[in-house]
């Protein structure tokens, strides 16, 4: 089982702690995925730092996709 975790709003929001987590088998390609509570004080690591910011949108617009990017990287994303 793999996992990732990111934050949807920026910090100055008051939803912050909301972010989206997914996790998924890269064996059967099954994935879930939901609003989960990350607390304001803990840094999440950004995997798509490094890639143009059209690419991160394009990734972050269909979940599929992303899970396959995440998927096809060699380190754990957590």
């Amino acid at each position: 089982m793999r996992s990732y975790q990111y934050r949807f709003y920026p910090a100055e929001s008051p939803h912050y702690e909301r972010c989206i987590g997914f996790s998924w088998c890269s064996g059967c390609r099954i994935y879930t995925g939901a609003m989960v509570h990350v607390p304001r004080n803990r840094t999440l690591p950004d995997v798509l730092a490094s890639l143009p910011p059209e690419q991160r949108e394009r990734l972050k617009c269909s979940e599929v996709r992303l899970i396959e990017y995440l998927d096809s990287r060699t380190e754990d994303p957590r």
